[in-house]
């Protein structure tokens, strides 16, 4: 029996929540002697999990999220004796273009397509999904490619036919075909003159600190993918920012003093 309030002793409130639904799904896993697929994780959740799994060597995971750079993914939890090999990705991949070519919104930060990434969210839950069940979101001009939860694949393909005011051409394709983004990373070499959050996040994304500073009130920074509301946060190396709509910042070192007693860091923006 697994001690689950041992392993959850160190979280609170939405992460204690999530945690237990999951240790749940490791016993349901351990009871059957078969793999069990949990919802679409965030990283700061895949992170929480990883750590209890640390003290629970009766199990083993894979993760799925569709391709390597995925931020959201699935994890199979199966028992340590399970053959890995034998499991499939639980996942459906789908490809979604406007009929006809669709018209194209006016300001439309996502090149071509005639619908946002939040219309078609909306779309697909205004069908009664969980956004737990959609993973992520590949655009290009012409379509929109999404992976989900295998289970509602063939939902998506049959009731999914408008995004917002546009009517849609939804397929099945294989992974092979997803538009997968190439990484690019920008090294930023600086000083501080402490690892606050507003200090280091205006030298990785070229911001004032005043600006920072509003970003961070405003709730639209993370730091290991959690919200933090602080500007005074301290950071350390390791470290992942985020701006809503700026991408993430790795903070790749942090040490080292200038003679004018400022820190040296060395940042990686990913593009």
């Amino acid at each position: 029996m697994i001690e689950k309030e041992r392993l959850l002793s160190h979280l609170e409130g939405e992460e204690r929540r999530y945690a237990s639904r999951l240790l749940d799904q490791v016993e349901v896993s351990l009871k059957r002697a078969e793999p069990v697929a949990t919802d679409f994780l965030d990283p700061r959740e895949m992170e929480i999990f990883e750590e209890i799994l640390h003290y629970l060597p009766e199990v083993k995971t894979l993760k799925f999220g569709g391709y390597r750079q995925a931020e959201r993914a699935r994890m199979v939890i199966m028992p340590s004796f399970y053959l890995m090999e034998s499991v499939e990705p639980p996942l459906t991949y789908l490809s979604i273009r406007p009929l006809n070519g669709g018209a194209k919104k006016a300001n439309d930060p996502l090149k071509g397509l005639p619908f946002s990434h939040r219309d078609l969210l909306g779309s697909i839950l205004g069908l009664g999904i969980k956004r737990e069940k959609v993973g992520d979101f590949l655009l290009t001009d012409e379509e929109a490619q999404l992976v989900v939860a295998e289970e509602i694949g063939d939902f998506l393909l049959t009731h999914l036919n408008k995004v917002g005011s546009t009517l849609v051409e939804i397929k099945s394709i294989d992974p092979e075909q997803l538009n997968t983004p190439i990484e690019k990373i920008k090294e930023i070499k600086s000083t501080v003159a402490s690892l606050r959050l507003d200090a280091v996040a205006g030298a990785g994304y070229g911001m004032s600190r005043t600006k920072v500073v509003r970003e961070i009130k405003a709730e639209k920074v993370k730091v290991n993918w959690r919200p933090v509301t602080n500007p005074a946060y301290k950071v350390k190396a390791g470290d992942v920012l985020s701006i809503r709509g700026r991408g993430r910042v790795i903070i790749a070192e942090a040490g080292g003093v200038t003679k004018k007693g400022r820190i040296r860091i060395v940042l990686k923006r990913l593009l």
